[in-house]
Formats: structure tokens, sequence, C-alpha cells
């Protein structure tokens, strides 16, 4: 990130966004994060004169920075942009949050959830509300926020709201352990509709739930790329050895994003065959960006190897300690 001491006086920065007779310099948009005091309430006098092409494009920006480099926060340009008229600016702008999983931004995305005008910004919040599910369900996020967060998502799902967003709230709610959610989970399965299953899939995945393997290893052969995505994800995710062979043949399909799928899960559950398997796709690949996400995975399954070394260990360990235990209590029984 730039020096802050090398940072140009703030009303040049608004200047820039204001000029389109020349690009904004992406440099310009480190600026943009942490802005308090002055800078925010003068980029929030300027803001709607900003050209909405060029807003929109900002917050496109913006979105992939924050997806690199874990150093920005642009919270507090949020409260602002989230009042923003137009739908896409709004919906890039809750996507971009969503990577902090703020508590600060919790009352804002139960209300986009439920209240936006704009199906593609109430999609987007509620599958932010996903990661708020997940805390909840580790005892990170306070009850009351926690029932918040759940009855919302439950409201959407029986709503009459557009299945763009229901799919989305039944995805957040996928770690839900809510008695209701397996029952939606599965009526979103058989639906008949292939997005749907996608999205049945994808929180059977989060749901830690070895009920649904069956599922998720038949789905691994749909016909639908999506699907055989989500399923794949969803067998890495559960840790669904049963998966594995099915997987290591996926590492051929046509689909880009199934590949991709089915590279990373087969490193999060590891089993004979597989580094093999993934070296030799490496080896073979020549598409960079590929082959940068199989050196992920391996070193990914360098770790998950080290792991079950660790517990076989702990289970070997165990298995003394009882049999020293037998070995006492026999010795007692002789006495």
């Amino acid at each position: 990130m730039p020096s802050r001491s090398a940072e140009l006086p703030f009303a040049k920065i608004i200047q820039a966004l204001l000029d389109e007779r020349k690009p904004f310099p992406a440099r310009y948009i480190y600026r943009l994060s942490d802005l308090d005091g002055e800078d925010r309430l003068a980029l929030e006098r300027a803001w709607l004169q900003v050209p909405l092409r060029r807003r929109q494009a900002l917050l496109e920006d913006i979105r992939d920075m924050g997806e690199d480099d874990f150093l920005l926060d642009f919270t507090s340009l949020g409260t602002l942009v989230l009042k923003d008229p137009d739908a896409l600016v709004r919906a890039l702008m809750v996507e971009t949050l969503a990577e902090y999983q703020s508590r600060e931004l919790l009352s804002d995305f139960l209300h986009l959830a439920e209240n936006d005008q704009d199906a593609t910004v109430r999609a987007a919040a509620a599958r932010a509300l996903g990661a708020f599910v997940y805390m909840g369900e580790v005892d990170e996020l306070p009850a009351k926020a926690f029932h918040k967060v759940e009855e919302c998502l439950l409201r959407i799902m029986r709503g009459n709201d557009v299945a763009q967003v229901r799919r989305r709230a039944l995805e957040a709610l996928g770690y839900s352990s809510r008695d209701e959610v397996p029952a939606l989970i599965e009526a979103a399965y058989y639906s008949g509709d292939q997005d749907w299953l996608a999205s049945a899939l994808f929180a059977m995945g989060r749901s830690s739930n070895p009920a649904w393997a069956d599922k998720v290893i038949e789905s691994l052969d749909d016909h639908n790329p999506a699907v055989r995505a989500e399923a794949a994800s969803a067998a890495g995710e559960l840790g669904l050895r049963a998966s594995v062979d099915s997987l290591l043949g996926l590492l051929n399909d046509d689909d880009e994003a199934v590949r991709a799928a089915a590279i990373w899960s087969l490193s999060e559950i590891g089993g004979q065959g597989v580094r093999q398997a993934l070296e030799e796709l490496l080896e073979n690949t020549d598409d960079d960006d590929e082959a940068e996400w199989i050196e992920d995975a391996l070193e990914n399954l360098a770790f998950v190897e080290e792991s079950d070394v660790f517990t076989l260990i702990e289970l070997e360990e165990e298995a003394l300690d009882e049999a020293d235990l037998l070995d006492e209590d026999d010795l007692e029984d002789t006495d």
C-alpha cells in the first residue's frame, strides 16, 4: 500500500473522480479505504456528482482490490455508498463489505435483504448473512443477533421473493442447525429446477451433515456443469472419502469450474492417488491460472496429510493408553 505521507490532498482525489476526461488512477483507490472525518464528508457531498458509469467501475475495482488486499477497509465508504440510487453500485458495495463479516454492518445487511428495491441487492445481502449464521453457530455472535439473522433468512425462504433472492437465503442457511433447514434443503434438491438443485448442494456443503453424502455423490455425475461444480465443492467441505474416485474423474471435466472445484476438494479430502493425480495435472496444464490453483491445492493437501498423520498418532496413543488401563485392571483382578 502506498505510504500515507505520500498521499495527495483528498480534494485532488475528488477532483480526479469528477474528471470524466481522464481515467481514475487505480492508486487513488487506496485513499478511499479507512475514510473518516472531513474526507468522508467531502466525498459524501461530491458522490452523486461522480458520473454513474465511473461509480460503477470504481466499485468493481474496489471489490476486486478488497479480495486481494486484506489491509483495505471500505466500511466507512460503504455506509455512504449503500444509499446510492443505482442498484449495481449498491450490490457491488455489499459484495465488498460482506468480506469483512463485521457486526457493524449486520443491521444494514438485514435491512437490504428484505427491503431493497432491487433483487440483485437483496440477493447479495442475503448471501452476506451466511457468514453471520456461521458466527452464530460457533458462538461468535450474540444469541439475539443470531436469532434475527436466521428469522430474516427463513422469512425470505418462505416468502414470495424471486428465486434469486430465496436461493441465496437457502445457501446462507446452510450453516444453520435449525430444525427447519434440512427440509428446506431437501425440497430444493427435489424441486426439479437446476438452479435450486445447485443451491441445495451449496447448502449441503456448509451443513457439516454427513447425511447428505449420497445426494452429493449422486450429483457429481449430473449433466449440468453448475450442479457438478457445486457437488464437487460440497464433497470437499463434507470430507467425503467415498467421493474421491468420482472427483478424480472430474479432473478431466470439460468445464473449468468443475475442474477447479474437484481440484480443491481432492486437496481437502486427500487419500490414495490424490497427490499423484494433482501433480500430473500440474505437469500437463498449459493454463497459468489453473497451474497456480493446483499449486495452492497441493499446499493445502500437504497440510491435510500432515494433520492426518497427527490424528493417527493421537489415535494410536489413545489406544495404547486404553490397553495400559486394561492391563492394570487385569492385574487388579488377579490380586
